[in-house]
């Protein structure tokens, strides 16, 4: 049973929502009308993942306000919104977001959405995969081999931002200083030649260094 709290700013939508996740395998946890009413909410609702509906909202910031809160680094975090600007999309995936779905989804999509992101994986319209995934794109050119590759706990950094982890969650996560991680990400960037963590990721996604 896959335990989903929805986001919405409607409640006709929330109810819609909820509409859609009623199944044998889906039970909604709880809702609220906001990323911030939902903060203190969802610290009792023992969710498996996070429905957010973009309806009314303006893609690039909202990326950016799901991005800064946190969420997509301790829930299975999937949003609803119609098509995201490449760089947006890059971003959310980035930071750890699960799945970005058209907002017409049906419910067996919804579901089966889910049932994946629940288990891990990393679920996007076929209409966005060239964008999420540029080695998938027609006119991708690979890149060439790396001047110097990275070290095994570079290895270990890059994976762990590409999960959407800060610099305090990856410094628990491997028993290291806050200040040791700075240098192992700013080590990351330039071997990769990006100037962001963003990039960062998606360059180590292209390069095979990601495990999705």
């Amino acid at each position: 049973m896959i335990r989903v709290f929805t986001i919405a700013g409607s409640l006709v939508t929330r109810s819609g929502l909820e509409t859609l996740l009623r199944a044998r395998t889906v039970k909604v946890a709880g809702s609220a009308a906001s990323l911030e009413s939902a903060e203190s909410l969802l610290q009792d609702a023992e969710a498996d993942a996070v429905l957010i509906d973009t309806t009314g909202e303006q893609p690039e910031q909202f990326v950016e306000t799901v991005v800064e809160s946190g969420l997509p680094s301790e829930l299975a975090v999937v949003l609803l919104a119609d098509p995201l600007p490449r760089a947006s999309l890059a971003a959310a995936l980035g930071a750890g977001v699960r799945a970005v779905l058209p907002r017409s989804v049906s419910q067996d999509q919804l579901l089966a959405a889910l049932q994946a992101v629940a288990s891990g994986l990393i679920v996007v319209d076929s209409a966005d995969v060239e964008a999420a995934f540029p080695a998938f794109s027609p006119g991708f050119r690979p890149l060439g081999e790396l001047a110097e590759p990275l070290t095994r706990r570079e290895s270990e950094v890059l994976q762990m931002l590409a999960a959407g982890l800060g610099n305090k969650e990856i410094a628990v996560r491997l028993a290291i200083s806050g200040h040791t991680v700075k240098f192992h990400v700013a080590s990351i960037l330039g071997k990769l030649g990006a100037e962001t963590r963003t990039e960062a990721v998606s360059l180590g996604i292209r390069r095979g260094l990601v495990l999705l």
